[in-house]
């Protein structure tokens, strides 16, 4: 339509982005709906420091700058610890948004989300398969953070209900680099294996930690080891580790994104910012009525939309109480060989 004003939709970033990938493969996904809409739509991105190494001041003003920027809807924030931050944010303002982080207590009536990862679920994969391997008697660190508690929590509830168990526990600062203390702690009970639970950075000081007390036993992660593909430098760290991740070999629609960027499609945040392009997209083409209400409640008829992340048949969509975008298989454990993510 000449003339038309643009819809514009937010970017919340809770950390610092290298580049531009994430909008990049987010107008990707936006791209394969919004050719059925009678104008463009306008990318408006504010970047703050939040939790765990910022502080909820920022993820509140950031916030803030969006909605007075007139958008219709708003994508992030991706660390859970925000999300809480922001999902009371989006009732207050009636704006809907769409959160990436692993959290299922970041949904409200206006915040969707899209797992990249999961809190609640990664532990109990993890569990399993520590029982599959064998493994019955686990140390655990985790971080002292809603993230960390939280898997702490989930973990706890997967082990007893399958008969594994604690030898010890350690919780970590999120941000530390020093785990040594901790795993010193944690060796005096001789563990099958190590379980590691947390945002990413801690979960590199407990490698480096094992390798200087040559601690080698095996160890099994959360999606913090999701990390590895922002630092390659930590990969050979990681390497033998077991993780959840969200990316799958078989998945047809993250070789459909491949064709347009192969390194978008070559991790998880790549492949979530395609589906949530898609998500956004196909609601802005159902939506009766262009305002923020309207948007919300088209994104919730959308229904069964493939994914790019986890296994093929991965579905995605919203309902009126289902605010979980992702359906299906799409925990995937893999692990990092010589500076490759590799499928278990």
């Amino acid at each position: 339509m000449p003339g038309a004003l643009p819809i514009r939709i937010g970017l919340l970033y809770d950390f610092p982005q290298g580049d531009d990938l994430f909008a990049r493969t987010l107008r990707v996904g936006l791209a394969e709906a919004t050719d059925r809409i009678d104008r463009n739509v306008e990318l408006i991105e504010r970047e703050v420091r939040g939790l765990p190494g910022g502080s909820e001041a920022e993820v509140v003003h950031g916030f803030a700058d969006l909605v007075a920027d007139d958008v219709l809807a708003i994508v992030g924030p991706s660390i859970s610890d925000n999300a809480l931050i922001a999902a009371p944010l989006c009732d207050a303002a009636r704006i809907p948004a769409i959160n990436y982080s692993g959290g299922e207590r970041t949904r409200s009536e206006w915040m969707f989300h899209y797992q990249v990862g999961s809190l609640e679920e990664e532990p109990l994969v993890i569990a399993q398969r520590l029982a599959d391997r064998g493994l019955r008697r686990v140390a655990v660190t985790y971080d002292r953070s809603p993230v960390g508690r939280r898997y702490a929590e989930c973990f706890e509830a997967a082990r007893a209900r399958l008969g594994l168990e604690v030898t010890a526990i350690a919780g970590l600062a999120p941000l530390t680099d020093d785990a040594l203390p901790a795993l010193t702690g944690l060796h005096v009970g001789d563990p099958d294996a190590l379980v590691s639970l947390g945002l990413g950075v801690a979960s590199h000081a407990v490698a480096v930690g094992l390798r200087a007390i040559g601690w080698d036993l095996p160890v099994v992660a959360n999606s913090a080891l999701m990390f590895g593909y922002a630092r390659p430098d930590w990969r050979d760290d990681f390497a033998g580790w077991e993780y959840v991740d969200t990316v799958a070999d078989d998945n047809r629609m993250r070789a459909r994104l491949a064709e347009h960027d192969r390194r978008a499609a070559g991790g998880p945040i790549g492949c979530a910012a395609y589906d949530i392009g898609r998500l956004l997209g196909e609601a802005i083409v159902r939506c009766e009525h262009l305002t923020r209400a309207g948007v919300a409640d088209a994104l919730r008829s959308v229904k069964r939309l493939p994914a790019a992340s986890g296994r093929e048949g991965t579905r995605m969509g919203f309902g009126v109480r289902d605010h979980a975008a992702l359906k299906g298989e799409f925990l995937v454990l893999r692990t990092w060989r010589d500076g490759r993510t590799v499928e278990v």
